[in-house]
């Protein structure tokens, strides 16, 4: 008997035989995946790249060459960015089609000290060598960050249904005979023509000045998992679906809100008008931290905006605990567990540890590339990690350098404001040329390649990232 999963892909296939030549998708749009019944061609200049077996997107270029992944005694194939602690056989896919990944090694590997961990070298050793490789990579390092750090994300429910009235987007979630639905408002929705971008915020802190053209989804966060203190462990209508003892930490809660945001916004484009393949995510501070991991965790966001994310969103831990050492006032792993529940329970034996981690931010903000990031620092918050913020988006850089990507990153650290205070000057030529470009289809919106501090921070990126950059093809 044909296995679902083949059924849909084979769905995917034969819809698009239907397709015609005049059928193409915009530069940045969804060309496939499972269950996608739109177009699979690109515009011209651009190809379909395939981040995973849910979701393939149109990007510059010609494709890359698809080349066997390295490999490991045992291997397993795992799909990138949806992977639980156990994945099951499924396949990850990059421009030429199904490669088999690496299997996972257990343990933490060899520690690291006063360096970053090498996105470019697989957890069993291998190298990374092809863009087929990174998506292994990318798999694994999705798997690493939710044992060890962030809880499973949960697969699609079995069900997710939607009703939209007036600028009210209702959503029903049922899944292993358990129910819950929350709702979330869209504002801003541009009249005529469309259908238009939009950009998720999470909750009321901060908020960036949106230009005309893209609407905006409240998304009230904590609904999904509260965040008030030690006492929100396992409460919010996450909880309520998947159980109490969940491993989710509020973060990876989170980002499964915005997953079933998305589903939604497929079922109800017709009655939205928001193009579900134009969608960015922000936050700022905690709720920044929220973004980084949603853009991360999910890659049918096309555009991660996190706001003065600081620790646990844009800083490194590592980076963090050695400015800890030198008498810095920084938030670092150890303090960030006893203030609120963000993380999985299971990232609590390990935070006085962190060089024995096999991962670290700059890995979980890899998790985004090829995808657009553009992340917005404050140089006064030392708290947040000026430094580690900085440090630890530099090496993260070098990811998208390696795919040759670096107008899709961005990282501005400024200062003058309040905190979640957005300043003028990251707007005009920095946020307003990224969602531009991104959501806008605007590819004349500005420069795009940014990476910038109003500081010196006489911080060595490249002895911080002691391993060279492929050129990933």
């Amino acid at each position: 008997m044909m296995s679902p999963a083949l059924a849909s892909t084979l769905l995917v296939v034969l819809g698009a035989a239907g397709v015609s030549a005049q059928q193409r998708q915009s530069l940045w749009g969804q060309c496939g995946g499972q269950n996608w019944s739109g177009p699979t061609l690109c515009v011209e200049g651009s190809y379909c790249f395939h981040q995973n077996q849910w979701y393939h997107q149109c990007l510059p270029g010609s494709g890359p060459s698809t080349t066997p992944p390295a490999t490991t005694s045992a291997q397993t194939t795992v799909t990138t960015s949806r992977v639980t602690s156990a994945p099951p056989s499924t396949t990850s896919s990059t421009g030429g089609g199904p490669t088999t990944c690496p299997a996972v090694p257990g343990g933490f590997g060899n520690p690291v000290s006063n360096a970053l961990n090498d996105p470019f070298t697989f957890h069993g050793g291998g190298k990374v060598t092809s863009r087929a490789d990174w998506a292994c990579r990318q798999a694994e390092i999705s798997q690493l960050l939710q044992r060890y750090e962030l809880g499973t994300l949960p697969p699609k429910p079995s069900s997710v249904t939607a009703s939209f009235s007036g600028s009210t987007l209702t959503i029903q979630v049922s899944d292993s005979g358990r129910s819950i639905s929350f709702s979330v408002t869209i504002n801003n929705r541009p009249s005529g023509g469309g259908p238009h971008p939009a950009i998720i915020n999470y909750g009321s802190l901060g908020g960036l000045p949106v230009p005309a053209g893209v609407a905006t989804i409240s998304f009230n966060n904590d609904d999904i998992a509260q965040q008030q203190g030690q006492s929100s462990r396992g409460r919010g209508k996450f909880y309520d679906l998947y159980g109490s003892g969940h491993s989710a930490g509020a973060l990876t809660a989170w980002a499964w809100g915005v997953s079933r945001i998305i589903d939604a916004l497929e079922l109800t484009r017709a009655q939205t008008n928001i193009d579900p393949a134009r969608i960015g995510v922000t936050g700022c501070s905690r709720n920044g931290k929220g973004a980084m991991v949603a853009g991360a965790l999910e890659p049918r966001i096309a555009l991660t905006l996190p706001e003065e994310s600081g620790a646990g969103g844009a800083g490194c831990w590592r980076i963090a605990a050695w400015q800890k050492s030198q008498g810095t006032n920084v938030q670092d792993a150890p303090q960030i567990v006893q203030e609120n529940v963000w993380f999985s329970p299971a990232f609590n034996s390990h935070v006085n540890n962190v060089n024995s981690l096999p991962f670290d931010h700059h890995l979980l903000a890899g998790l985004i590339a090829p995808r657009a990031l553009y992340v917005m620092e404050n140089v006064d918050m030392e708290w947040l990690g000026k430094i580690s913020t900085y440090g630890c988006m530099g090496i993260a850089r070098k990811q998208w350098q390696a795919l040759g990507a670096l107008d899709r990153f961005g990282y501005s650290q400024v200062g003058g404001n309040s905190h979640c205070s957005f300043p003028s000057s990251q707007q005009g030529a920095e946020l307003n040329a990224f969602i531009g470009k991104f959501l806008l289809n605007n590819q004349g919106a500005g420069t795009t390649s940014i990476f910038r501090s109003t500081q010196n921070h006489n911080f060595n990126l490249d002895s911080w990232s002691p391993w060279p950059v492929p050129t990933l093809s």
